[in-house]
């Protein structure tokens, strides 16, 4: 079963969002959060599979608690997934730096949320459906100069060629049609990148292709 937990100071919010991962087979919601404190406190205790953070909560907000949570070794198992109003919040970006897996806008479909909830725990999720890849080229191209070449240093070449392409969003299976190789392939590769760089997921695979200078924004067209 994947346990979720849910953050978040709507209570009706809440309600719904249990009502449609409860009613799911592989599903279950594992504890309930109405401020950021209280979500810290409930993570801890439960150790869920996935938390489902709002980014605007009272006590503590969703960025706060992400970041001690995606800091504290005893919860590296933990996949946060931060959730917003609006595809251009202003946080979103800063969230997925914080260690975040991913964002899900609140008016995204069931099945969408349903697909991400499950992709996150198999280490895949990233974005939400409504939030295109070049807005968060926008974000990243906002956030700071890139990094030194030298953050790469231990890469081979062909794991800089698939973190490339991590970077502008492609899945394992569409890298391993660009590179002809299998899908198996793709995924190793992208794992041992991964570890080479301590990147959580392939959210901060993004973030750091980016932040290192390997992807640049206009290569989304």
């Amino acid at each position: 079963m994947i346990r979720v937990t849910l953050a978040d100071d709507q209570a009706l919010v809440r309600a719904g969002f249990k009502a449609l991962l409860d009613a799911q087979p592989d599903i279950e919601v594992a504890g309930e959060a109405s401020d950021g404190a209280q979500a810290l406190r409930v993570v801890r205790e439960l150790r869920p599979h996935v938390v489902l953070m709002d980014i605007r909560m009272p006590v503590l907000d969703g960025l706060a608690a992400t970041r001690r949570i995606t800091e504290d070794a005893a919860l590296a198992d933990v996949k946060v997934v931060m959730l917003t109003t609006f595809e251009l919040d202003e946080y979103v970006f800063e969230a997925i730096r914080s260690g975040a897996s991913g964002f899900l806008v609140k008016d995204t479909e069931p099945e969408e949320l349903l697909r991400a909830v499950r992709a996150v725990v198999a280490g895949d999720a990233l974005l939400s459906p409504g939030v295109t890849r070049r807005l968060i080229a926008e974000f990243a191209a906002r956030s700071k100069e890139p990094a030194a070449a030298g953050a790469l240093a231990g890469l081979t070449e062909r794991e800089r060629e698939v973190m490339a392409l991590v970077g502008i969003g492609l899945s394992n299976e569409e890298i391993a049609r660009r590179l002809v190789v299998s899908p198996l392939t793709a995924k190793t590769h992208v794992s041992r990148t991964m570890v080479k760089l301590g990147a959580r997921d392939r959210a901060q695979l993004v973030v750091l292709a980016y932040e290192s200078g390997l992807v640049r924004p206009g290569w989304l067209g």
